[in-house]
């Protein structure tokens, strides 16, 4: 499986392969210095230098060696969130220094999917099914108890911040195709935010809150599959003014969480290899 972080330039549309290689790897987090990039690969996760010539360096998670590709940066960049299935055979949201040290848990309910980071810095939005029925959920980043902001029947997924705190993005199938929704963080003022034939997932709103990124599927496709012709596209934060800004070869793993630049300029994404 050859795949390849790439950043993407909003103003002049250039990009710059920081990684290739022949493993799978996902879902690239740049950090709130502009320095460097996390991902995560085979399990584990690890920090990529954007200094040319840089390799990647795998960061301590301790017994935490099923990472799945949904994990952050703390806006003050000194903690690591990440979603790792080792201790309790489901996901499990954990944090840790950025450096690398022992997990602490987050969660006890399981499974929960980490996405977003209160821009204060205090609570964490995920994705969480409880009971089989799916939902968005809101926790102390501290740890504590967990809130349902919103859950029902279909799939919920995403949820991502926007930068001044006052709407949780997500995506779900709730009104039949899977769309792009927001709602407050105390769970109030729900509302859609696209309705095309497009299946529409992992919305991420820009630091500077004047667009949001989100991968598109192709019309009829199911889930959030890998290996599929997508589009990353950008719309206003009133979810209008849709603009593709990328086609690619990837799906699952290009997206899943957080992948501005800090100064919203540019983005990181990754693609796969075509057969």
């Amino acid at each position: 499986m050859k795949s390849e972080i790439v950043t993407h330039d909003l103003a002049t549309g250039s990009e710059r392969v920081v990684l290739a290689t022949d493993q799978l790897v996902e879902a690239p987090n740049w950090s709130p210095d502009g320095k460097f990039i996390v991902f995560n690969g085979e399990g584990l996760i690890w920090r990529l230098d954007l200094a040319a010539g840089a390799r990647p360096e795998r960061i301590d998670t301790g017994f935490a060696t099923g990472c799945n590709n949904d994990h952050g940066i703390s806006p003050d960049g000194t903690t690591l969130v990440i979603s790792d299935k080792t201790e309790t055979g489901h996901s499990c949201i954990y944090t840790l220094p950025i450096a690398g040290g022992a997990p602490k848990r987050v969660t006890q309910n399981v499974p929960s999917w980490w996405h977003g980071w209160s821009p204060d810095g205090k609570t964490l939005a995920y994705a969480a099914a409880r009971d089989g029925v799916m939902g968005i959920y809101t926790i102390p980043a501290a740890g504590g108890e967990e809130t349902c902001l919103i859950d029902g029947g279909g799939h919920y997924d995403g949820p991502d911040y926007t930068p001044d705190g006052d709407w949780i993005w997500f995506n779900s199938d709730r009104g039949g195709s899977m769309q792009l929704w927001r709602v407050r963080p105390d769970g109030s003022g729900m509302g859609r935010m696209s309705d095309d034939d497009r299946v529409n997932w992992f919305p991420h709103p820009s630091p500077d809150g004047a667009a949001v990124l989100y991968l598109a599927y192709e019309a009829g496709t199911e889930g959030h599959p890998r290996d599929r012709e997508v589009e990353l596209r950008l719309t206003n934060p009133d979810g209008g003014d849709i603009r593709t800004a990328v086609s690619l070869f990837g799906g699952q793993g290009s997206i899943n969480v957080p992948c501005w630049a800090p100064d919203s300029t540019a983005f990181a994404y990754v693609r796969y290899a075509r057969p």
